[in-house]
């Protein structure tokens, strides 16, 4: 699982840029201003958190480490969850795909408590 890290940050960075453009671009005229700040707030946390799993992927090439591997699935899980959700949100103006946000966000707190971990036993 450690090897998956390093390509599914570069993916969630891709798509951040993708998504970004695409917001500033594309969505600019189409969405209201509360909506282009969701979308905003999307892409910021899947930036944040690919680079966070970039970290984690290099951290893992000093070996296996089960707190790192979690915290890497908490990432990604996260990016899903908190960035999809607003995505879809800002999109479709469906306001209870808002509940699912949170979620996200309670991923990316336990993926930092994982890395906090993992980073302490690796020293």
């Amino acid at each position: 699982m450690q090897s998956l890290w390093l390509p599914l940050s570069a993916l969630f960075g891709f798509l951040g840029v993708a998504l970004g453009a695409f917001g500033a671009h594309a969505l600019r005229q189409r969405l209201d201003s509360d909506m282009l700040r969701v979308w905003e707030t999307a892409v910021n946390y899947q930036f944040w958190h690919a680079l966070a799993l970039l970290g984690v992927g290099l951290l893992l090439l000093r070996g296996a480490s089960g707190w790192l591997n979690a915290s890497g699935l908490l990432f990604a899980l996260g990016i899903l969850l908190f960035s999809g959700s607003l995505y879809a949100l800002a999109l479709s103006g469906i306001r209870v795909l808002g509940a699912i946000t949170p979620l996200g966000g309670l991923l990316f707190l336990a993926g930092w408590a994982c890395l906090l971990v993992g980073t302490l036993k690796l020293t």
